[in-house]
């Protein structure tokens, strides 16, 4: 299995590496990026003949767009730039490049030209960078709407203009490219909320820089490279013993099938019994899908194990307030979710005794439990989900899984993450379960915390795009789909990365 890591820095991150290397860099950071975004163009034209169009704008992001379209020029082919801006007010690096490209004999136009009888070949967004806050009004925001509305590929230089960097909303209106080029290191913005939807495809140009040897990062993006290591092929002298009890507690009246979702999904990650404890004194005594669950009452499948999900369709009376108060005063591993978390949010005395906890727990909230959790609306969730991801894990001393549009994952350490994997299809009932039953699995085999949660994360939506890519969903594509594609793929990665020959494998 090939994978990279790739670290993931807010733009008060980019800007301190940017300062530390722009005094000597040769050649400058903004020949480099221009020259880069050139370089990928290439190959999203390869067989598109025409002009291409770039729109600059007054900042840096302008500048990159200068250099870009001073490489097409010298390469012969046409290029048509659109400038609205005074060239003197430009930044000094800016100014340097709109200068070099108006040397070589570059125009520029005052506003957006019509397009030529055959398209574009690519447009170019250089409007607005990574350093934008404020949304964007006037002539700017209709060039967006403008040029979003031309057919064909559709580049943005390091973010698409309009789409706040760190957060990923769209300030005003945004430009909606099939294809992001991001220098340095990718921005938490590109990943999450409406980011994924203007960035399209992200392509990375470092521009011959190691960032994280320039400044430590904190946030990285999710891939099987930080977990590989976790879970080793099995030996052949193994039993069930070997890999452990996850419990799972929830399934109040009318909502059984929660609690069983999360233990099928704990079985299909290799876990060695699952016992799943339902409140519902009239729920089913076995699983008709999945015999292997052991059915418990709630009480009783507490004492069960030493890792505890609870919370899939758990309810708020009494029983489930006495249920998630025992888990808590457990020295279990927990895994808090759904209606666990409601719990937190309305009883202070449950919340104390979370946030007291020395054994290993981790939330996962949607945006809506993170704002009961924090007191926030789900729009201020929303608006910064880096801030309020961080927020839990320091007010509760706890990973936490912020759901959503590029999940975030954030420690107690101060680290955080953002998973990539998943799609619209996971915009369904039960999904969240499923995530709760993999974690409790993933956490009853003895996996440390930081490796069970990223690897949990990202094999749930991973599991959902290969669901997608057998020709299952979006529409439609079901949460009890799921836990047998997530086993199809731990087992790949198992093999991929441990793959020995067999001892009897040998020819001789």
């Amino acid at each position: 299995m090939q994978s990279h890591c790739h670290p993931i820095y807010p733009v008060a991150g980019i800007r301190t590496i940017e300062h530390a290397v722009m005094p000597t860099a040769q050649p400058p950071l903004m020949e480099r990026a221009g020259r880069a975004s050139a370089e990928e163009a290439v190959r999203l034209m390869i067989d598109r003949p025409g002009p291409l169009l770039i729109a600059c704008g007054p900042g840096n992001n302008g500048g990159d767009g200068f250099v870009m379209a001073r490489h097409f020029m010298q390469a012969g082919r046409e290029v048509v730039v659109a400038f609205a801006s005074n060239p003197e007010q430009l930044p000094v690096d800016a100014h340097k490049a709109y200068t070099a490209w108006s040397d070589a004999g570059g125009q520029t136009l005052s506003d957006l030209p019509a397009p030529p009888p055959g398209g574009w070949a690519l447009v170019v967004d250089a409007l607005f960078g990574i350093g934008l806050r404020r949304p964007i009004e006037g002539r700017y925001a209709d060039w967006i709407r403008s040029l979003n509305a031309l057919p064909g590929p559709r580049m943005a230089i390091d973010v698409p203009s309009g789409l706040c960097a760190d957060t990923g909303r769209v300030l005003g209106v945004a430009f909606k490219a099939t294809q992001t080029v991001t220098f340095i290191a990718l921005k938490p913005g590109q990943l999450t909320l409406d980011g994924p939807d203007h960035c399209g495809e992200v392509v990375l140009k470092r521009l011959d820089l190691d960032a994280n040897s320039l400044l430590p990062a904190q946030g990285w993006e999710v891939s099987p490279k930080l977990f590989c290591h976790a879970l080793p092929p099995r030996r052949l002298n193994t039993h069930k013993g070997n890999f452990g009890d996850a419990v799972i507690v929830g399934g109040a009246p009318g909502m059984c099938g929660a609690a069983l979702l999360a233990g099928r999904a704990a079985l299909r990650v290799g876990t060695g019994r699952v016992f799943v404890g339902l409140l519902d004194e009239r729920g089913p005594a076995v699983d008709q899908v999945q015999p292997e669950l052991m059915i418990r009452r709630a009480d009783t499948a507490l004492a069960d194990g030493d890792t505890i999900a609870i919370g899939p369709g758990l309810g708020r009376d009494a029983a489930a307030h006495a249920l998630l108060a025992r888990a808590l005063s457990s020295n279990a591993t927990l895994v808090l979710d759904a209606d666990a978390l409601n719990l937190l949010a309305i009883d202070a005395a449950l919340a104390t005794q979370a946030r007291e906890r020395l054994a290993p727990m981790v939330l996962t909230p949607h945006p809506g439990e993170a704002a009961r959790l924090l007191g926030q609306s789900t729009d201020e969730v929303q608006t910064n989900r880096l801030k309020a991801s961080m927020a839990l894990a320091r007010h509760f001393n706890s990973h936490v899984v912020l759901k959503g549009c590029g999940s975030f994952i954030a420690r107690p350490d101060g680290q955080w993450r953002i998973n990539r994997t998943g799609n619209p299809g996971m915009a369904a009932a039960g999904m969240g379960d499923v995530l709760t039953g993999l974690l409790a699995g993933l956490l009853a085999q003895g996996l440390n915390m930081n490796d069970a949660v990223a690897m949990g994360v990202h094999l749930h939506g991973a599991a959902a795009d290969l669901l997608l890519a057998r020709g299952i969903g979006p529409i439609g594509m079901g949460a009890a789909e799921l836990p047998d594609a997530a086993r199809d793929l731990i087992n790949q990665w198992v093999a991929d990365d441990f793959a020995t020959p067999h001892p009897l494998s040998h020819r001789g």
